[in-house]
């Protein structure tokens, strides 16, 4: 029975994939049917390796201290509902999203100060590709220290974390625009606030936009890193870290799981005011974005 179900397993592989390549081939006229077509090409991908997963623990006998099998993780997720709803709220919505709009709003805020200030410039950019090239084991104790063992000192590393990558890109999108487009503004007798209203950000908004995207993932890693280094007996990391040593592996997976679908969906949401934002785009309007 363990053989035929991981034959299956690969079956349904096989032919998921054999699907999926179809249907990126096909152009639906229905505007619908193909936003639904473009939505189907990664769940069925990801059924068909959750289904291999399984094959492969059960056929070849994996202990669950290993690799538990997607079953076992499932019944861990809900039957542990309340304990991943707690470490969610401790990580997520208090470390994570305030760090978050912390760390992407003072790195904007700078980064237009330093487009004022040629001293700024040349003087805080080095110090912050110094600053982001920091690891995150390396900053995490300290801003325990500082800050203490609740979400405080989670969210100080995912301000950390966030704040030169924005930084970064708002410098970069700000220079996006051509010298003709701002000599133009110019002739216009536009003041820079007008200049930097009507022409600079708009041109920055896809480098501004990347960096909220890959801030979205870095804040929930620096959370969840940082939880390693003390926290009150809650939080992803917390769990993580206490299920290892007792060898609740499905439970890790469990917390892995939900820490996957919560990055996955505050990146979706990120993507989705970006379109609207940045509709003018080639990007966007060629749907890649």
């Amino acid at each position: 029975m363990s053989n035929g179900f991981v034959w299956f397993a690969f079956a349904f592989w096989i032919g998921g994939w054999a699907f999926n390549e179809w249907l990126v081939r096909q152009k639906f006229s229905n505007p619908v049917v193909n936003r639904l077509a473009w939505f189907a090409v990664p769940v069925i991908f990801g059924v068909s390796l959750i289904i291999i997963w399984e094959g492969v623990v059960v056929a070849f006998d994996i202990p669950p201290i290993l690799l538990p099998a997607p079953s076992d993780v499932w019944v861990r997720l809900t039957h542990s509902l309340p304990i991943l709803w707690a470490d969610f709220r401790q990580t997520f919505l208090k470390a994570v999203l305030i760090g978050y709009a912390i760390g992407c709003g003072s790195g904007f805020i700078v980064a237009i100060l330093i487009d004022r200030s040629p001293f700024l410039k040349n003087g805080l950019l080095p110090f912050g590709n110094f600053v982001s090239a920091l690891p995150i084991v390396g900053i995490a104790p300290i801003m325990v220290m500082w800050f203490g063992f609740d979400w405080p000192s989670k969210a100080a590393v995912v301000v950390v974390s966030t704040f030169f990558p924005m930084l970064v890109n708002t410098i970069q999108g700000l220079s996006a625009s051509s010298s003709m487009e701002r000599d133009l503004m110019r002739t216009y007798a536009a003041s820079w606030g007008q200049t930097m209203v009507k022409l600079r950000l708009p041109a920055a908004w896809p480098f501004i936009f990347n960096a909220l995207k890959i801030n979205s993932t870095l804040a929930l890693i620096g959370a969840i890193v940082a939880e390693f280094f003390g926290t009150p007996t809650v939080g992803m990391g917390f769990r993580i870290s206490t299920e290892v040593g007792r060898a609740n592996i499905d439970m890790v997976w469990a917390e892995i799981a939900v820490a996957a679908l919560a990055g996955s969906a505050f990146y979706g949401v990120v993507a989705l005011i970006q379109r609207v934002v940045t509709f003018w785009h080639p990007s966007v309007r060629s749907g890649r974005s």
